[in-house]
């Protein structure tokens, strides 16, 4: 998709001529409909100490027919300020309800972003260590806690109910560890407090810009975000550090 999204942009500005189109785009996303809440949820006000709403229910919801992955997305795309749609490559959803069954959370976790300099020089990565170990990270991109729950601590209880979890689900699901979370945190919107709470770690923040970024040789700036990072291992800088196996050459063997 990104080589097909920079040719289109080349054709665009007049330097390069594609050939015609043969089919329509098998793009499944553009086609895919709007999450959306098929069962009506209770908005009453839930609040109180956070043991009056334990234990509670984390549940995994990624797979496609898990019964409970339509409420996930429906509730992520109406109460997240950023929305939600579809998540792109290796993920995992995670529905938490509190004692009695009512959803009191969502998490998403995703594709780790591709470069970020705070986070490169805490793990101390070079560019092609980068790129052979990133799928060791996941961005921790949509945490929502829903709107009429007011719960003091219930985020970072959550934070660290799901990052205990986390690894052994990954390697469950797509058959590798995850070593280390990230999330980016707008500043002008959050402070990051139930991170900070949930020990995770602020390293830096980003410059507020994009992947876009010089295209035309203008710079796209967005929104300022505080990079916070969370170890899963002990040693996880020496384990995204680690050379890749050396491919072995077919004419050898």
């Amino acid at each position: 998709m990104a080589a097909r999204t920079l040719l289109l942009k080349l054709e665009q500005r007049g330097w390069i001529v594609l050939p015609p189109r043969r089919r329509a785009s098998p793009n499944r996303m553009r086609h895919k409909r709007m999450p959306v809440l098929t069962e009506p949820v209770s908005q009453e006000p839930l609040h109180g100490p956070l043991a009056d709403w334990l234990p509670l229910t984390v549940t995994e919801v990624s797979t496609p027919r898990h019964p409970e992955r339509e409420l996930f997305e429906g509730l992520l795309h109406r109460h997240h300020y950023l929305s939600h749609r579809s998540p792109v490559g290796e993920n995992l959803q995670y529905l938490v309800c509190a004692r009695g069954g009512r959803p009191v959370a969502c998490l998403l976790f995703g594709a780790a972003a591709w470069q970020c300099a705070a986070r490169d020089r805490h793990i101390g990565w070079d560019q092609a260590t980068r790129a052979a170990r990133l799928q060791l990270l996941t961005n921790n991109t949509r945490f929502l806690i829903l709107p009429w729950v007011r719960v003091p601590h219930l985020a970072s209880h959550v934070l660290g109910r799901v990052t205990r979890r986390l690894s052994a689900d990954w390697q469950r699901k797509y058959g590798h560890p995850i070593y280390l979370l990230e999330t980016f945190v707008e500043r002008a919107r959050f402070a990051g407090t139930c991170y900070q709470a949930a020990n995770w770690v602020r390293v830096g923040q980003t410059q507020g810009r994009t992947r876009q970024d010089g295209a035309d040789g203008q710079q796209l700036q967005v929104a300022i975000k505080e990079v916070f990072l969370y170890p899963l291992h002990p040693r996880f800088a020496e384990r995204l550090r680690e050379p890749q196996p050396p491919v072995p050459d077919p004419k050898k063997t």
